[in-house]
């Protein structure tokens, strides 16, 4: 297929994606729209579809309240948690050995300063976890608190863009929390012992999502796996995270949609990287662990096709053959180039299971990770996007698996 071509469908996807349908949150209508969009155009293009059903969560909030006296404070509602309507005296805490002493029992606390630096991973999160935070999960849960108010920065690293971020976002965290400036809890910490009334109109909401497995057969045991997450989180349109990988997949699967080659090749639409549970990548992991063995490359596309510097590809235990092909494909593409290695995506669970693997991405995301303030916000739209960085990632992909053919 010609450029010119591969430009138009890019542009035809990413529209599709990131414009027609205007929420890919798990659970939400958008989602389902998305992967059923996905589904189709594999179809389209001779693939044998799996759908796997996820039971997932949606969420939405009519907004948030907080006020002391007479005096009203700017709150968000986070994300999947419960709702409430309550008051309580405000307690502050601001690190872990005063969250430890605190008599929190019928009370509403602020969370701040060094214990808010970074987002506290859900509480059922298998991948990464550290000690801390589920050393607070576990106070909080046996405290007794009515409700949490986390008044956070920026970390970009682990929270995306947004500021605030929300400290808590977890469907298994049981007690109504809100978020809001780390400016605006300093003015709040100056009402702690006196009683505050907090109104969050959450609600959580059952529903379903799916993972979309395209597959084309081949004569080896051993396959190739492509995966992108296909979900963004809410209020974003989630242009570089991900529809441009998901775009990459579609881009493929016309590429190969005539494919006869030696390896099983695998276009995988995971849903649920922005997504507390992460039920996509679970249920993956659920029906393929007795089968990573079998994998011989994974390449995993997230955050690619920024409108600044070149495409990324960071390479993670390749064989030496394999890293030959690899290198010599990069090489060969000014456009592209060997990316620092990274483990913020879903490429990581490939590396657990032991498959090589290769994470595609932008340049100056991978570099900014600790300091950008795209993703995860209105800003990541369509506007930041280099069409041309897509269909080049897709003809470089097609030129690997080419290469592992011959």
């Amino acid at each position: 297929m010609d450029k010119k071509n591969l430009l138009s469908l890019t542009k035809k996807h990413l529209k599709t994606l990131c414009l027609d349908i205007s929420d890919r949150s798990v659970g939400s209508r958008g989602n389902r729209h998305a992967t059923e969009y996905f589904k189709n155009e594999l179809m389209n293009n001779n693939w044998n579809i799996e759908e796997t059903l996820l039971n997932v969560m949606d969420w939405k909030t009519d907004g948030a309240t907080l006020q002391c006296g007479q005096t009203h404070y700017e709150v968000l509602s986070s994300p999947y948690s419960l709702g409430c309507s309550t008051q309580g005296q405000l307690v502050s805490v601001s690190n872990i050995f005063e969250l430890e002493n605190a008599d929190l029992s019928d009370k509403i606390v602020l969370l701040h300063k060094e214990i808010a630096r970074e987002q506290i991973m859900p509480k059922n999160f298998v991948f990464y976890n550290p000690e801390e935070h589920q050393r607070v999960i576990s106070i909080l849960e046996n405290s007794d608190v009515k409700a949490i108010i986390c008044a956070t920065g920026h970390n970009p690293a682990l929270a995306g863009g947004a500021y605030p971020f929300p400290m808590f976002e977890d469907g298994d965290f049981n007690i109504p929390s809100v978020f809001m400036k780390d400016t605006e809890g300093e003015k709040l910490y100056n009402d702690r012992g006196k009683v505050v009334l907090l109104e969050s109109k959450a609600e959580r909401i059952p529903e379903t999502a799916y993972n979309v497995t395209g597959r084309k057969s081949g004569i080896a045991k051993r396959r190739i796996v492509i995966t992108a997450h296909i979900d963004a989180k809410k209020g974003t349109p989630g242009a570089i995270d991900n529809a441009t990988g998901v775009t990459v997949m579609l881009l493929l699967s016309e590429m190969l949609k005539d494919y006869y080659g030696k390896y099983p090749v695998e276009l995988v639409a995971f849903n649920g990287e922005d997504y507390y549970a992460a039920s996509g990548q679970m249920k993956y992991i659920e029906q393929n662990e007795s089968n990573f063995s079998n994998i011989m490359l994974n390449i995993n596309i997230d955050g690619a096709g920024y409108k600044i510097g070149e495409s990324s590809f960071s390479l993670f235990e390749l064989p030496d053959d394999i890293k030959s092909i690899v290198q010599k494909i990069i090489k060969n593409n000014p456009a592209i180039k060997e990316g620092l290695p990274w483990y913020q995506g879903d490429h990581s669970i490939f590396l657990h299971y032991g498959c090589p693997s290769i994470a595609v991405s932008s340049g100056w995301f991978i570099e900014n990770m600790d300091t950008q303030d795209i993703t995860h916000t209105p800003k990541d739209n369509l506007e930041i996007v280099n069409y041309k960085r897509i269909y080049e990632i897709a003809s470089a992909i097609y030129e690997i698996i080419d290469n592992l053919n011959k």
